[in-house]
């Protein structure tokens, strides 16, 4: 009988210590806001009918990886403000099925470029996402390109 006692006691308190311990972990970890909770941009549109390219962002507020993007996402968006026209695009919402459907979505957060101008879309590598030189020069790339077309539709 103290035998059983004594192990009950040891499970019991394994249990309060194993969630004591999960409890200040998950209190620790950094907290993320969703992605719809950023205000960022223009509304996609009016970016189709701008004459500037897009950078679009597809994202589900859901999503862990959109959360953790989102930070990044809004440096971004300060530094090609001006340049792109910033587009975020839930991809539950019912207006943007077709566009969703359009550009073929299989993972988020995604990131496109959009030309109307042009009629072209870029789809930016998932892997460039967190490194800053990277993805600065993709954005700066498509920016040499299109200002090379612009000069050569003047001609």
């Amino acid at each position: 009988m103290k035998k059983w006692m004594v192990n009950t006691i040891a499970v019991v308190l394994t249990i309060f210590v194993t969630s004591a311990v999960a409890f200040a972990l998950q209190s620790a970890a950094p907290r993320y806001k969703k992605p719809s909770d950023y205000k960022l941009g223009v509304k996609y549109e009016k970016a189709v009918k701008s004459d500037m390219p897009m950078l679009a962002l597809f994202y589900a507020d859901w999503c862990g990886y959109c959360m953790r993007f989102m930070p990044k996402y809004q440096l971004i968006s300060k530094k090609y403000n001006g340049k792109y026209n910033i587009v975020m695009l839930d991809v539950e919402a019912p207006e943007n099925r077709k566009l969703v459907d359009d550009v073929a979505i299989t993972g988020f957060p995604t990131l496109y470029i959009i030309d109307p101008k042009y009629d072209n879309i870029v789809l930016l590598n998932n892997a460039i996402y967190h490194v800053d030189d990277k993805m600065n020069a993709e954005l700066d790339r498509y920016l040499r390109i299109r200002q090379m077309l612009d000069s050569a539709q003047e001609k």
